[in-house]
């Protein structure tokens, strides 16, 4: 114990009692003035606790169905100053149990946490498999899972929160604005640890990956550049080893609880009860209830818990969660994993609150659908017959990245080919915000781009200059710029999340230096970031007018547009030279004026054709500086 003076002068003992706390902290001076403490020790029920504190006040205690859980509500006044002060917990006949806990000053106001948007290009990256930046940190024995092996797609890596600090040059240079790793949090699984979706402790930063002040010293350096740090998040389900799965507090703390409980002494697949996956039971209206539930309650997999948001304290408990990491971390968006999982109430009051205290912030959902009338559903403004009303900013465009898949791989006929994006583009009437969909030429779970693409290189260019000049938000996975492929194994997961080459020690190749890379891998990587780094300061693709023309003879042209600034994006799936008719864009009007490629940087002036000499895209504009 030692002596520490709070803000209101007076000197407290501090002392830490109790065997867990949650929140670990909280701040003054939020819009909501509710907090609930969840409180995690033995035969804690027993006890009574008492706060003295201006500004601070017991509410309600409320007693779990396990003896170990007490849930503490407090509110914390305006006038409530920053400060430590301790929670006594009394029982009749035994010693009190001192816990001191922290309110902390936020560091900036709510309006100031400014999420991504259409202006942004987002890096996706599998930490354990980018770069290996502390390799003290690799093997962890106090954890289940105690090795690491490169030759085991499944196994740990050792890629860590150091690895990204240390590239964080190369990911700017890129022409990225965003850095979204995949959950860093504890996953104290036995095996397949690496991924990071089976949180075990969500207020712990996984050792393995660093701690959390190497996670706020990664926040810290990419807000220096300039650049947004996204956290991926879990609301759907946890971790089987978490940590109240040992001691659950309420019979319906997740759900088909029983079901584990009499069965976990030799719990294995054939126990669970797993999803049906069928997410369009939440739009459905002939849905069975028993579909629905099913859809809903169901586990994502053995291993993982399905959490029971309808229970008020997890509902509670995983809203404050992210709150606490947004302040902790300076977050600059969240990614919410398996969206349409949880109960939908309950995402809609998640991302409800987190949007009313942080107006500016940003959230993006995975809704894995390839129809634009699911994933619509679930954008904040969609005119749902149902009234629902999501507060999601930002759903995922699988829609989109289906459509530029079979569009670069079909043959050209009347119903195929390029004739598919410029459909699937014409679905943007049904969203609410088009530009502020977040789509993707591929992520951490579906096989590589150009796997998709089928090694074609040109057809993966236009897949990407495509995505970053949509009126969207676009994210490439890292190693898109280096051609990285599953083909040994196309959608094999391990394989997918292949380690970038020199993220670690003694690589004989190095994607950061461009040492050992092929002169494809070069021109990939220079292509992406001419296109990247003129995106990032091109208002037109942020925000501008968008027009495009019906593909004829393989071509598909689309237009940004801007007061003076014209982007025009062509994708030429014709292997032998074709002249491009400019007439027909006359309404445009480009007629005489002088336009950029923004990748070779020639200039020409517009007039009355072009011939498109080989296949793929080309990017023009007149911004010529």
């Amino acid at each position: 114990m030692n002596l520490i003076e709070a803000d209101d002068a007076s000197a407290i003992v501090e002392s830490h009692d109790i065997s867990r706390i949650e929140p670990l902290n909280w701040w003054v001076g939020f819009k909501n003035q509710s907090l609930q403490l969840l409180v995690h020790h033995s035969n804690i029920s027993k006890s009574t606790p008492e706060i003295s504190y201006p500004g601070v006040f017991i509410d309600k205690v409320h007693h779990a169905d396990s003896p170990n859980y007490l849930f503490i509500d407090l509110t914390i006044l305006e006038t409530a100053k920053a400060g430590k002060f301790n929670i006594v917990f009394k029982q009749e006949g035994e010693k009190d149990l001192i816990h001191t806990y922290q309110l902390k000053s936020r560091e900036k106001a709510s309006e100031d946490y400014v999420g991504f948007n259409s202006s942004d290009a987002i890096y996706l990256i599998t930490p354990d498999r980018f770069a290996n930046g502390n390799p003290e940190n690799d093997i962890d024995t106090t954890l289940n899972e105690k090795t690491i092996n490169r030759k085991d797609n499944y196994a740990r890596h050792g890629g860590d929160i150091q690895g990204i600090i240390n590239n964080l040059n190369y990911i700017e240079d890129l022409g990225f604005t965003a850095v979204w790793p995949c959950p860093l949090l504890t996953n104290n699984m036995p095996q397949g640890s690496y991924h990071g979706y089976a949180v075990t402790d969500f207020y712990e930063i996984d050792p393995r990956f660093g701690t959390l002040e190497d996670y706020k010293n990664l926040s810290t350096k990419i807000s220096e550049k300039g650049m947004k740090l996204i956290m991926d998040q879990v609301a759907n389900h946890c971790g089987l080893e978490h940590w109240w799965m040992k001691d659950l507090p309420f019979k319906d703390w997740v759900n088909h609880q029983e079901n584990y409980v009499n069965n976990k002494n030799n719990w294995d697949n054939s126990k669970s009860i797993t999803t049906n996956h069928r997410r369009t039971t939440n739009q459905d209206i002939y849905a069975s209830q028993i579909d629905k539930n099913n859809m809903k309650e169901g586990w994502f997999v053995p291993s993982m818990p399905d959490l029971n948001q309808r229970n008020p304290f997890m509902a509670n408990y995983t809203i404050q969660n992210s709150i606490w990491w947004i302040e902790t971390a300076n977050l600059g968006g969240i990614r919410q994993d398996t969206y349409p999982y949880p109960d939908k109430h309950f995402m809609s009051r998640w991302a409800g609150e987190i949007m009313n205290e942080y107006p500016n912030f940003s959230i993006v959902g995975e809704e894995w659908s390839y129809n634009p009338l699911l994933v619509g559903y679930w954008q904040d403004g969609a005119n749902n017959r149902d009234g629902y009303k999501s507060n999601l900013k930002s759903p995922m465009d699988f829609p989109m990245q289906n459509f530029i898949v079979e569009a670069l791989n079909e043959h050209e006929e009347w119903d195929k080919g390029l004739v598919k994006i410029y459909q699937g583009l014409a679905n943007d009437f049904h969203y609410a915000s088009p530009k502020d969909l977040l789509v993707f030429p591929d992520n951490h779970d579906m096989s590589r781009i150009f796997t998709q693409l089928k090694g074609d290189i040109e057809n993966t260019k236009m897949a990407l200059s495509y995505v970053s000049i949509l009126p969207r938000i676009p994210q490439i996975y890292y190693g898109t710029e280096i051609l990285m492929n599953d083909f040994d194994n196309p959608g094999d997961h391990g394989l997918i999340r292949t380690d970038f080459p020199g993220g670690w020690h003694g690589d004989t190749v190095n994607a950061f230096t461009g040492e050992g890379l092929s002169e494809a891998q070069k021109d990939m990587q220079t292509f992406l970031k001419k296109l990247l780094n003129y995106r990032k300061n091109s208002k037109a693709i942020h925000y501008g007018e968008t027009i495009h023309f019906a593909p004829e003879n393989g071509v598909y042209v689309l237009f940004r547009i801007l007061n003076d600034e014209i982007v025009v994006h062509i994708m030429n799936k014709n292997d032998k030279p074709v002249e491009l008719d400019l007439s027909k864009f006359k309404e445009i009007g480009l007629k005489g004026k002088a336009v950029k490629n923004i990748i070779t940087d020639y200039q020409f002036f517009w007039g009355d054709n072009i011939t498109l000499n080989k296949k793929g895209s080309t990017i023009l504009s007149t911004k010529l500086n």
